[in-house]
């Protein structure tokens, strides 16, 4: 089957050892994840060691006013809806779960802000809990050209690939689209000719 191949290929060729993001408990994951939106992972971890030294715990969030978080997190970008998810997120933490970021993507979804994308990436990366892949705009993207799924929708997008792959390779097949989306498979100008997944790939605009 192609995935299967799609997947073997994929780990031979990118060598990842961890998240993209930089964190050290579940709740750094889950602010740093509502940053990511819109934002390079770069700018993203450039902000937050100050950020998470100012915040410790889901309280403090809610310490300060809005405005202040804003001006902390301008530069990601979109910095007041922002503010207002991690605000929303952290006010319903304290309320509803002792201050601790839950750990079931039921439970995760009931928070402010948070779709199932934000929700597996905190599920797997922090808390070890795999309970689907994770689908951003890369991976959205890859699985329509590979063939992988013909939805549009990401949250069937996901469904698709969670058919395509085994449990246990769910957070590796979504990190390693995601980096071969940032390396080959551009949205813009891919590299089709220098993609080793060329002979696989049905994409009827792929260039040769």
């Amino acid at each position: 089957m192609s995935a299967t191949i799609i997947l073997k290929r994929l780990k031979k060729e990118y060598k990842w050892s961890g998240p993209f993001l930089k964190f050290e408990n579940p709740l750094e994951s889950l602010v740093a994840t509502i940053l990511s939106a819109q934002c390079t992972d770069a700018r993203v971890n450039m902000v937050t060691p100050g950020l998470f030294k100012k915040y410790k715990k889901a309280a403090d969030y809610l310490a300060v006013p809005q405005e202040e978080l804003e001006e902390d997190i301008r530069t990601t970008g979109f910095f007041r809806n922002k503010a207002k998810n991690i605000r929303g997120a952290c006010e319903a933490i304290v309320k509803r779960f002792g201050g601790k970021v839950p750990a079931t993507m039921e439970a995760m979804l009931t928070l402010p802000g948070v779709g199932r994308k934000t929700a597996n990436c905190v599920l797997t990366q922090a808390h070890g809990v795999v309970a689907g892949v994770i689908v951003d705009t890369h991976v959205l993207r890859l699985s329509g050209r590979l063939g992988l799924s013909e939805a549009t929708d990401a949250e069937k997008v996901e469904a698709d690939l969670m058919k395509h792959f085994k449990k246990e390779d769910w957070y590796a097949i979504s990190t390693l689209l995601i980096i071969h989306g940032r390396t080959l498979c551009m949205a813009r100008k891919p590299k089709c000719p220098e993609c080793f997944l060329a002979d696989l790939c049905p994409w009827p605009d792929k260039t040769e």
